[in-house]
């Protein structure tokens, strides 16, 4: 019992960081106009790269994790 409370207490944060992904992407593609206009667009780009390559990690130290036993 006590892994599966540590496997969900590490894999909700996750789960958010994938959705603040969807939600960040869609705002910057229905803005990206307004975002060109005052040079944020750039900005925003690398911040979602980020946030991917982040939420990537972290999915693959969970899996890393689960399949070792740890969690």
């Amino acid at each position: 019992m006590k892994n599966k409370k540590i496997r969900v207490a590490w894999i909700i944060p996750n789960l958010f960081c994938y959705l603040m992904f969807i939600g960040f992407s869609t705002f910057i593609v229905l803005n990206a106009e307004g975002l060109q206009e005052i040079s944020r667009l750039n900005t925003w780009v690398f911040a979602m790269i980020i946030l991917f390559l982040i939420s990537i990690f972290g999915s693959y130290r969970i899996w890393g994790w689960i399949k070792e036993g740890r969690i």
